[in-house]
């Protein structure tokens, strides 16, 4: 004892497992809870950077960790920022096994306040990590993303929760040999809760896709089921609407979703909204339609407010012009959208840790 610090004695007695990693990631310290989680000894890691095959950090989606625009101990070290909710990952015991875990990172500094290094600690979930993996599979099946086939229009999907399961939802329906109806929505909030409540969305879908003929009435059919189910505050925002095939034209009702994007066969990009209050909020809302009519070559970019309401260092808020500004960047309109290319390119523009809400995308391509 009279070898060891009483800080050290302290971090050692914690429950959760503890690291603390330099500005490169290299370990300089490894807790007895860390070990006890993990299997790997202080011995083992001390001196090793965590992306060097050693903890094989991956996100809830399976996607590596061990870059830097992903890592939340980077990011943290990056925005000079804790995280303000713990994340999900899985790590790589020593026996190879995977674990579970949720982890919470920090900012070190020294005595000038700059930033020298990042604290992460961490518990395995293990027993309660399977429900959570049962529940998304559910929830990606109550979405109607079986994606219809059609030489003359093509649909592609970006789905992204915040956590294991989310607040989003969207689906699309082959309504008559021509048409299609399409729906994206956005719960307040995400979580377990708000996953829940997608489950309600998909119900409704199933039982009144077949008005979005008419989408305005579609909205209000909707919009009268969840006051039903809320009081007092809203309930999701949305976009809904019908796609002519023949024609090339769509129209859309809003629920106070974002203003969906048009981008033309050659790269220009405009915003198409109509007005509408959230679904939820009154239960005799009327909504209005809007009309687009498209050429070859052209996209529709619907999303939900995780694609734009990210704010920068200075606490500038992306917004759909924002957005619009990314899409080059990507490629896009040239190349289809990739989640994680736009993921990255949305992370590198906030100042979080990771994107802090849901993230879906809905894509309509015209031939």
């Amino acid at each position: 004892m009279a070898n060891v610090s009483m800080p050290e004695v302290i971090l050692d007695s914690l429950n959760d497992g503890l690291y603390v990693c330099d500005r490169e990631r290299r370990i300089i310290f490894w807790s007895k809870s860390a070990e006890r989680i993990t299997g790997w000894a202080a011995a083992d890691v001390v001196g090793h950077r965590c992306q060097d095959n050693i903890l094989c950090h991956v996100d809830k989606d399976g996607r590596c960790l061990c870059g830097e625009e992903f890592c939340p101990l980077h990011r943290s070290m990056v925005t000079d920022r804790p995280s303000n909710c713990p994340v999900i990952i899985v790590g790589q015991g020593k026996n190879g096994n995977r674990i579970p875990m949720v982890v919470s990172v920090a900012p070190l500094h020294n005595e000038t306040g700059t930033v020298v290094g990042g604290v992460e600690t961490f518990h395995d979930i293990s027993e309660t990590y399977s429900d959570l993996e049962r529940a998304k599979r559910i929830q990606t099946l109550s979405l109607d993303q079986d994606l219809p086939h059609d030489n003359r229009v093509a649909f592609t999907s970006i789905y992204l929760p915040h956590d294991m399961i989310g607040g989003d939802y969207f689906a699309i329906r082959k309504l008559t040999p021509d048409k299609y109806g399409f729906f994206i929505a956005d719960v307040m909030g995400h979580g377990v809760a708000a996953a829940l409540h997608t489950m309600h969305l998909s119900s409704l879908w199933n039982r009144y896709c077949h008005t979005l003929t008419q989408p305005a009435e579609f909205a209000r059919q909707i919009n009268r089921e969840l006051c039903r189910v809320v009081r007092d505050e809203s309930f999701a925002t949305a976009i809904c609407g019908i796609l002519d095939a023949g024609d090339r034209s769509v129209r859309i009702a809003s629920a106070g979703g974002p203003s969906l994007l048009l981008i033309r066969a050659n790269g220009r990009a405009e915003e198409v909204g109509t007005q509408g209050l959230p679904f939820g909020m009154i239960e005799n809302a009327e909504f209005d339609e809007c009309r687009i009519d498209c050429a070859p070559g052209d996209c529709l970019l619907l999303f939900t407010d995780g694609a734009v309401e990210i704010q920068d260092s200075h606490g500038q808020m992306l917004g759909p012009e924002g957005l619009i500004g990314l899409l080059p960047v990507l490629g896009y309109p040239e190349t289809p959208l990739r989640v994680e290319p736009l993921q990255q390119a949305l992370l590198s523009f906030s100042n979080g840790i990771r994107l802090e809400d849901d993230l879906t995308l809905l894509e309509i391509r015209f031939s």
